[in-house]
């Protein structure tokens, strides 16, 4: 009988199997196949090993890359989860006009990355931008991202921040409401002053929607790629340059397929790294919570 309802099911969730083979699996051997190999336009494909790992991985512009990237993973996402976390915690709260907030707080999400690169470039314009002659007639220094690589990665964090800022919070705000209120009455009772509430009930119930909030950040922010390419394509001088644009000029400017996929297989393994400890600390969590 079991044996019937599966052969049964077996035309059902065919599709679903073809699917996920023909987008996901397929692509992906391709593609290891092609990282093995040494190859571009109109030329045959030579096979190399792992000489294309090694050349990628001991590649300055690679190291570059991958620090840039470090850099913009660390800053733009932890920044990113505070601003998250106390939004949360003030739209929890009972703000005034929560609902007229929220709409404003969640529209960078529904914008286009590349209207909002677009906005942003004219907004910061180092020569006529609304921001920059506001800044100016404060007396306050200027973002000159457009000569200045430091400049440069500070405007693609604060883009990357505004973009995906309400993806954190929205995680952030639904796990605070559903924290019950009864908890926070008990912690009054027993003396417990706002800060002790928020470090002792707060801040342990909200850490499995903290993990997984930064699980999905980590892993989107390390493939970040509109952001840095359609406001500066690395430049200048490849100085603002991560990993996601390095693979694409290996692919698409020099041709070299064979490091460009090696270079896409890195990043895989690398956030299935970031996957499996944050997987490992929310098993941890409810185990821990179990007993």
């Amino acid at each position: 009988m079991r044996t019937r309802s599966l052969s049964q099911l077996m035309p059902l969730i065919a599709p679903v199997h073809i699917l996920i083979l023909s987008v996901i699996v397929v692509p992906s051997l391709y593609v290891i196949w092609l990282s093995l190999g040494q190859s571009s336009f109109g030329q045959a494909q030579t096979f190399v090993g792992l000489q294309n790992y090694y050349n990628v991985l001991t590649d300055p512009a690679f190291r570059s890359a991958l620090w840039n990237t470090v850099i913009l993973v660390v800053v733009a996402v932890h920044v990113e989860l505070a601003i998250g976390l106390g939004m949360a915690l003030l739209f929890a709260s009972g703000l005034p006009f929560r609902r007229f907030l929220l709409v404003a707080v969640l529209a960078p999400y529904a914008v286009s990355e590349v209207i909002a690169v677009v906005m942003w470039r004219f907004l910061f314009d180092p020569d006529a931008g609304p921001v920059t002659l506001v800044l100016k007639a404060l007396g306050l220094p200027i973002l000159d991202w457009s000569f200045e690589p430091t400049h440069a990665m500070i405007l693609i964090a604060l883009l990357t921040i505004w973009l995906h800022l309400p993806f954190t919070f929205i995680i952030l705000y639904a796990a605070r409401l559903a924290i019950p209120a009864d908890l926070y009455e008990a912690a009054r009772i027993d003396g417990a002053t706002p800060f002790q509430s928020f470090r002792r009930v707060t801040m342990p119930l909200l850490g499995p929607a903290i993990i997984v909030a930064l699980l999905f950040r980590y892993i989107f922010a390390f493939r970040i790629f509109s952001e840095v390419w359609l406001l500066t394509q690395g430049g200048p001088a490849r100085s603002t340059e991560v990993v996601a644009v390095y693979l694409y000029q290996e692919a698409f400017s020099f041709n070299a397929f064979g490091t460009a996929a090696a270079t896409a297989w890195i990043m895989v393994i690398v956030s299935l790294l970031l996957a499996a400890g944050y997987v490992f600390i929310l098993r941890k969590q409810g185990a821990a919570n179990a007993h």
